[in-house]
């Protein structure tokens, strides 16, 4: 049996993000072509498809590392702020890109809130995310 861990994360979180394209619970907000992912980044994120990239990187982070809530999440995805000569510092990723991602992953059924972890992944979610690695390891 075929499961996320065979793949590459690259090749399954670029597959998955084409996958959840058709699933219709899913969808980039109209606020998303005009918002940063950080407060350390300085333009919003050049790609068309992002939103379906970061909700596809949040499912596999569910299913590899298993409940989380959206302050770790905002950790694991957060950057360097650039202040000039000044040291960087460690900047959290937004929290309503992650938050709303993971609202429209609730309503497609593949992740759930566990009380006090934060979310985790359904058995639609895991057998999702297995399907697709399944496809991309038989080529």
């Amino acid at each position: 049996m075929v499961t996320v861990y065979d793949v590459r994360p690259n090749e399954l979180i670029e597959a998955v993000a084409e996958s959840l394209k058709d699933v219709e619970e899913i969808d980039q907000p109209e606020w998303s072509e005009f918002v940063k992912t950080s407060s350390a980044k300085e333009r919003p994120p050049q790609q068309e498809d992002w939103w379906y990239m970061r909700s596809a990187s949040l499912l596999r982070k569910l299913y590899t590392e298993g409940p989380m809530g959206v302050n770790r999440f905002r950790r694991e995805y957060s950057d360097k702020k650039d202040r000039g000569h000044k040291p960087d510092h460690s900047r959290p990723a937004g929290g309503k890109i992650i938050r709303t991602a993971l609202q429209q992953l609730e309503e497609a059924g593949f992740v759930e809130k566990e009380d006090g972890d934060g979310r985790k992944i359904t058995p639609e979610g895991t057998s999702f995310l297995d399907g697709v690695a399944k496809q991309i390891k038989e080529g």
